[in-house]
């Protein structure tokens, strides 16, 4: 994108980074909050510790629902440790060193304040030129910036399409029996290390058991009820047509185990970029917590009822809250199409080694013959 400014009303380019405190940064993780961007040039800049004294003083240690700061400076800073003691959920510290990010927005030698809106587009574009004082201009800004959820002036859905009685209450207490009386593995999550996709288990991130459904019968009925009642409404209501299905898994989130799952979308890397939409089917209903979360469109909680299913883009960043009373129960399979399953087949290339390489002749067809097979 060379160094052109960027404009208002866009969309911030994504990218990824390590901050000094060591950590990788995703800047697409960080959307359901106020973001702003610190381009501090070089961190012995003299002029730099009073142009983010306001930024610094809002990035609320230990906090992180309302603001993140992330600075970025243009070299590796000589104590780097030194700050990294600061950062905190509110404040990462970037040492961009190749100039990459500042080239993505137009402050390539321009120190500049950016800010983006819960939905990552560029609402501000500070430089420390401005006419007003640039430290005093953040400050008043920050201090505008309304709740996240007001960010819009208007009430925020989350495009997700909930659908009730999709799996019938009897074979919903069939899966969690199944799942009681075999038991599940630790859940792990996609994640692209090396140009390679492998599967990371991280209790911080995501808590869950998994019991992968291994009977022929209750997987044909499990496709043939979603078939019949969940595809026709994500045909009519998203206009595509779902011909596979991945994953047959009973999933459990234990509040005695702290089930969860941190922010995350569900297609960035090369295991999982043929996923379109994610299906959240609940088998029961009897917990508290454990909700849906999209966080670019507000802190608005979403629950499918017992054998009913929320529908939505695996490209949308969404979390699943921590449960606070008793066991939630789901089936959690990924919806895509035929020319999906073939970008899937050729990311086989792409997958770490250990990694079960796909098939297209397999078990995910979403198709008469294939439910009664």
């Amino acid at each position: 994108m060379g160094a052109e400014p960027v404009l208002l009303g866009d969309p911030a380019p994504w990218f990824s980074a390590e901050t000094l405190a060591g950590t990788l940064l995703d800047l697409h993780v960080d959307a359901g909050r106020w973001v702003v961007l610190a381009f501090a040039g070089a961190p012995d800049d003299p002029r730099a510790t009073a142009e983010l004294a306001p930024l610094l003083a809002a990035a609320t240690p230990g906090a992180d629902d309302h603001l993140v700061v992330l600075v970025i400076y243009s070299t590796m800073p000589r104590d780097p440790a030194s700050l990294a003691l600061h950062a905190g959920p509110g404040l990462a510290v970037i040492a961009d060193r190749d100039g990459g990010i500042a080239a993505l927005y137009g402050a390539s030698g321009s120190p500049r304040t950016i800010v983006l809106d819960p939905m990552l587009r560029i609402v501000a574009n500070i430089g420390w030129d401005h006419a007003a004082g640039h430290a005093q201009t953040v400050q008043k800004l920050l201090q505008s910036l309304p709740e996240v959820d007001q960010s819009c002036g208007v009430p925020l859905t989350a495009p997700a399409l909930i659908v009730p009685r999709v799996l019938d209450f009897a074979l919903c207490d069939l899966l969690v029996g199944l799942y009681d009386q075999v038991g599940g593995e630790d859940s792990g999550f996609l994640r692209d290390r090396d140009g390679r996709t492998a599967t990371f288990i991280d209790h911080r991130l995501k808590q869950r058991r998994d019991l992968v459904i291994a009977v022929p019968e209750v997987r044909h009925a499990i496709a043939d009820q979603i078939r019949r009642r969940l595809l026709p409404a994500i045909a009519r209501y998203f206009q595509f047509a779902v011909t596979r299905m991945d994953r047959y898994i009973i999933s459990c989130y234990d509040a005695a185990t702290g089930g969860h799952f941190f922010r995350h979308r569900d297609n960035l890397n090369a295991g999982a970029e043929h996923r379109r939409f994610a299906a959240s089917i609940n088998l029961n209903g009897d917990y508290d917590g454990c909700d849906l979360v999209f966080p670019e469109f507000g802190r608005r909680p979403y629950r499918a009822p017992a054998g009913g299913a929320i529908v939505f883009s695996c490209g949308a960043l969404h979390e699943v809250t921590p449960i606070r009373r008793g066991r939630r129960y789901a089936f959690l399979p990924f919806l895509y199409g035929d020319a999906d399953a073939a970008l899937r087949t050729r990311n086989n290339e792409r997958l770490a080694a250990g990694e079960a390489p796909y098939r297209a002749d397999g078990h995910d067809l979403l198709t008469p013959a294939a439910a009664g097979d």
